[in-house]
């Protein structure tokens, strides 16, 4: 009678091999399939190349130095003090809150309730992952510059959405209003935007603004504006799009302390918007930190009232570092498409009669010890970028005139 009887793993173990349907389950990517594509960084891929053979690495958009020294020691006496120590307000820091909101009506002219219309976030690239989880859903249409930071494809991706690139094309890198509304539809949920932009530091001017502006109050868009490189421009002024009639109500707005203050590895970041528009960010966001940087919250609520000399110092002294890198890549064989902004130079490498920038940036180490970024990874289609070349001039003079004269090597 008990022969023909089996133990209970060896039953299932057979049961699961008859089930077609177990199999597909083992054949199913890891991966969540909206992330497919999404790999390794290629700031980090680039910067590990840079490790690795000992490169100078214009690559990725970090400063080689820490910026003042009186906010570093706010964060020690924060540290000290034990403010911040524990799990800090889910929306930030009061204090921190409150100086968001000075700070927005010091440079901009906007007024903010710290209590219902500030949030802080863990960077910008959080607060742009919360401001599309909550206010996009699946098919949605995203909008967004082209070519454009790798996380605002990931985040949209993540979401469900959609994403509608608007390609800014060489040499001038402007958006094209005519195109961006040929571009909307009926799914088009919300606009992207980035100014200054990453990577091409193209600034948007006033009228560019309310152009946009016009076409996202006529179609009843969300706007979703990435402001991180707000104290670098070079030429012209940063408006926020915020200010704009018909916008406050549907804008969102993001920077951080990172760009600004020279202290990325803090990872301090703020949303500004209407209240309804920070509850919902805010409703996704608690779900993705909750909470982070308790002491470095109450040093960033200090750098935020820093007098005004420090902001033109600091874009004067990144201007410099502009032209000196860009000058040197010029004398190096590049064609350079000089930024408005950022701390970002995009260069064309045709002239050395190459056209696959990947490529050239994976043999760039090798070949003359700098790193950089090919800007194909940041287009939907390559080909749109495949000759471009992003190089980074936020580092020391002495390492940017290092990195020419190892650049000149390819001439």
């Amino acid at each position: 009678m008990t022969q023909g009887r089996q133990g209970p793993a060896q039953g299932r173990q057979e049961h699961h091999q008859e089930r077609p349907e177990h199999r597909e389950h083992q054949e199913r990517p890891l991966l969540n399939r909206r992330l497919a594509g999404f790999g390794t960084t290629i700031f980090a891929e680039m910067s590990a190349l840079a490790a690795r053979t000992g490169s100078i690495n214009l690559g990725q958009g970090f400063p080689d130095t820490d910026g003042p020294e009186e906010i570093r020691e706010a964060a020690v006496r924060a540290l000290r003090a034990g403010h911040g120590n524990q799990y800090p307000p889910g929306p930030g820091i009061p204090e921190l809150r409150t100086a968001v909101a000075a700070h927005q009506e010091r440079f901009y002219g906007l007024t903010w309730s710290p209590d219902t219309e500030v949030l802080v976030t863990t960077g910008a690239t959080e607060a742009i992952a919360a401001a599309l989880l909550a206010l996009v859903e699946p098919g949605d249409e995203v909008i967004a510059f082209e070519p454009y930071y790798d996380s605002y494809a990931a985040c949209i991706a993540m979401a469900g959405g959609v994403r509608v690139p608007l390609t800014l094309r060489a040499p001038a890198f402007r958006p094209d209003l005519d195109e961006l509304r040929a571009l909307i539809t009926p799914r088009t949920r919300l606009l992207l935007l980035n100014s200054p932009h990453n990577p091409t530091g193209t600034v948007l001017t006033p009228e560019e603004l309310s152009g946009i502006a016009a076409l996202a109050v006529e179609h009843d868009l969300l706007v979703v504006t990435d402001e991180v490189y707000e104290h670098l421009v070079f030429e012209g002024s940063h408006h926020p799009i915020a200010a704009l009639p018909g916008m406050r109500e549907r804008t969102v707005s993001i920077s951080s302390a990172g760009k600004t203050y020279s202290y990325t590895g803090w990872k301090i970041g703020w949303v500004t918007a209407a209240e309804p528009l920070v509850t919902a960010v805010r409703s996704a966001k608690q779900y993705l930190t909750f909470v982070s940087g308790g002491p470095f919250q109450y040093a960033i609520a200090e750098a935020l009232q820093l007098p005004d000399t420090f902001f033109t110092e600091f874009r004067e002294g990144m201007r410099r570092k502009r032209d000196l890198l860009a000058e040197g890549l010029r004398s190096a064989g590049f064609r350079v498409y000089e930024p408005q902004g950022t701390y970002f130079i995009t260069t064309d490498i045709s002239p050395f009669g190459k056209e696959d920038a990947y490529a050239f940036c994976r043999a760039l180490p090798e070949r003359c010890g700098v790193a950089a970024v090919p800007n194909s990874v940041f287009y939907d289609d390559p080909e749109a970028g495949r000759s471009q070349v992003r190089f980074t001039f936020c580092k020391r003079e002495g390492v940017l005139e290092e990195a020419v004269e190892r650049l000149r090597r390819l001439g």
